[in-house]
C-alpha cells in the first residue's frame, strides 16, 4: 500500500478492510516523513504498534 492511500483509510468513516501478515487490522495514524503506520488488530486493540505502510494490504 502507498502513503496517500493508507491516510485515506485512516480518515476514512467507512469500515476499509485491510491486513498485516494476514491479520485485519485498522490503522490509526500514518507518517509521510518514516512511511511507518501506527496499527492495532481488530482481534487486540489494545495492542498498537508502528509497522511499514508497504506491508498493509488493502482486501
Amino acid at each position: 500500500m502507498n502513503v496517500g492511500r493508507a491516510k485515506e483509510i485512516a480518515e476514512s468513516m467507512e469500515p476499509i478492510n485491510v491486513t498485516y501478515e494476514g491479520n485485519p487490522v485498522i490503522i490509526q495514524h500514518v507518517d509521510d516523513n518514516t512511511k511507518m503506520a501506527r496499527i492495532y488488530a481488530k482481534s487486540d486493540p489494545e495492542n498498537e504498534r508502528e509497522v511499514p505502510v508497504l506491508n498493509l494490504i488493502e482486501e
